[in-house]
This record gives C-alpha cells, sequence and structure tokens, in this order.
C-alpha cells in the first residue's frame, strides 16, 4: 500500500503535469486561431482556381495535355501522406496513419499489377512508413515547424515531375481535413491526372448561353492556371493538417489536463482518509498508553 509520503510525491507530480498540459493548451489554441485562419482564406482561392479548371475545360472534348492524361495502364502510384511533425495530438496520427494502411491495400487491391510508392510529408508519417517495406520516393519531415508556400511548390514540382517522366501514373493525397474544433476527418483526393468535373459556373454558363472570349486562348490560359492549381492543392492539404493537428493538439491537452486534474482529487482524497486514519490511529495508541499507565 502507498505511503502517505509516495501519495504526496504522486499529487505533486500531477499539479506539475496539469500545469505543463493546460499550458500547451494555451499554445495550441493560438496557433489553431492562426491555422484556421490560414485554411479559411485558402480555401476559396482553391475552390476558384477548380472551377476555373472546370470552366476552361468544359468546352474542350478531348483534353490532350498531359496532366489530363488517363492512362491505359496503371503500373505505378504514389501517394502523398500529410501527417504531423510531432506527437501529444491524440489520434490525429493514428488515424492517419491506420487509414493510409487500409487505403494502401484497397489500392492494391485494385490495381495488383502496380507498385505503390509513398512521398511523406511531415516527421510522423516518414518514420511510420521508413521502418516498413515500401517505397518511399521523397521525405518532407519537419515541414511544419516553419510553414512556407516554397515548401508545397518543391513537393509539387517533385510529384508532377514523377508524372510526366512516367514514374507515376496516378498521384493521390491523404489528409487529415480540418472540419471543426472537435472533428477532423481523413480525406482522399485525387493530384493526378486531372479529372475535371463539371463545375457550377460551367454549368451557369451553358444554361444562361454565357461566352466567354479568352486572351490569348482557351487552351494558353488553361496551361498557365494549371501548375497553380496543382501547388495550391498541395499548399491546401498542408494547410488542412496543420489546423486539424493544432485542434486535436488543443482537444488533447483539454482532456489530459481535466484527467490530471480529476485524478488530483482522487488522490488528495485517498491522501486525507489515510492521514485521518493515521491520526486516529496516533490517537488511540495515546489513549491507550495513558489507559495503560492509570491501571498501573
Amino acid at each position: 500500500m502507498a505511503t502517505l509520503r509516495d501519495i504526496r510525491t504522486r499529487i505533486g507530480s500531477i499539479k506539475n503535469i496539469a500545469k505543463i498540459t493546460s499550458a500547451m493548451k494555451m499554445v495550441a489554441v493560438a496557433k489553431m486561431r492562426r491555422a484556421q485562419q490560414n485554411i479559411l482564406s485558402a480555401r476559396p482561392y482553391a475552390e476558384k482556381l477548380s472551377n476555373m479548371i472546370s470552366l476552361l475545360a468544359a468546352d474542350q472534348e478531348n483534353l490532350t495535355g498531359p496532366f489530363f492524361e488517363q492512362r491505359k495502364e496503371v503500373k505505378n502510384i504514389a501517394l502523398i501522406v500529410v501527417s504531423a511533425d510531432r506527437g501529444l495530438c491524440g489520434g490525429f496520427n493514428s488515424n492517419l496513419l491506420r487509414s493510409t494502411q487500409s487505403h494502401l491495400k484497397a489500392l492494391a487491391k485494385e490495381y495488383p499489377e502496380a507498385k505503390l510508392h509513398l512521398i511523406t510529408i511531415g516527421k510522423r508519417a516518414t518514420d511510420f512508413f521508413g521502418k516498413r517495406e515500401i517505397t518511399i520516393d521523397a521525405k518532407y519531415p519537419g515541414v511544419f515547424q516553419r510553414l512556407e508556400f516554397a515548401q508545397a511548390q518543391t513537393i509539387g514540382r517533385s510529384a508532377v515531375s514523377g508524372f510526366l517522366n512516367g514514374d507515376y501514373d496516378k498521384v493521390q493525397i491523404i489528409v487529415n481535413e480540418f472540419r471543426s474544433i472537435a472533428k477532423q476527418e481523413v480525406a482522399v483526393h485525387d493530384f493526378l491526372p486531372i479529372a475535371p468535373a463539371k463545375s457550377t459556373e460551367a454549368a451557369q454558363g451553358k444554361k444562361f448561353n454565357v461566352e466567354y472570349i479568352y486572351e490569348p486562348s482557351q487552351a494558353e490560359v488553361l496551361n498557365g492556371i494549371l501548375p497553380k492549381h496543382l501547388n495550391m492543392q498541395i499548399w491546401r492539404a498542408m494547410l488542412e493538417s496543420n489546423a486539424a493537428e493544432q485542434a486535436a493538439r488543443m482537444m488533447a491537452m483539454e482532456n489530459a489536463t481535466r484527467n490530471a486534474k480529476e485524478l488530483n482529487r482522487t488522490l488528495t482524497l485517498t491522501y486525507n482518509k489515510l492521514r485521518q486514519a493515521a491520526i486516529t490511529k496516533e490517537i488511540l495508541e495515546v489513549v491507550g498508553g495513558a489507559e495503560a499507565l492509570r491501571s498501573e
């Protein structure tokens, strides 16, 4: 059974842990607000780019550009995995890595003759898959320590060059997306080849017989926007992951602080009970000794 000194020491340790987790929560709150503002600002721009590509490609029956090439045989598939650099964020990384493994199995089943490649963003994914028998073509650990758009451009060039050179026939992105402070969802998006969906603007243009005049030409405008769109997809995934990570860390630290305080209350109650029992025992011993002396 634990002594009073042991319980007192443990209470002190738990109080220190509660202070640390509370401070980490406040740091995560500040970072999450900035990250949330960044992703909410980036989403409209990314969606507008997607709509413009859909609009520009809607009138072209045969998309001959290399980014739209749907290859008949898929022999190599690259998956861009966006994880965090650090832990202490609940199930953020474990959910992503577990979903990634399930998706890899699904790809292997759908394309049994294809070789799977990984491009890992974040230290957790790099360390996790580095110990497994799967090809990692590019590693980008530590990018979230100082998040910059130039990093997204570098990663985008790596994936795009692999697709254009024929090293990859299909490229996808798997990432934790920020839905709300209490909710993050793992999502998989097709990166290359681009399959333009019919956008709302394109549908409205057809409905109201709107004709657009392009300068210098529709194809050239499309080719000029495509690289920006691809880089933006990588950048948006990184911003989504960063916001989701900070939200997950804030919730994890809040739960840890609450659990530490609850455990502290339980230990304090146990300590007081043991202390009261020890005092009662000492009083009984004193009274018993006094009675023994009186009887003599």
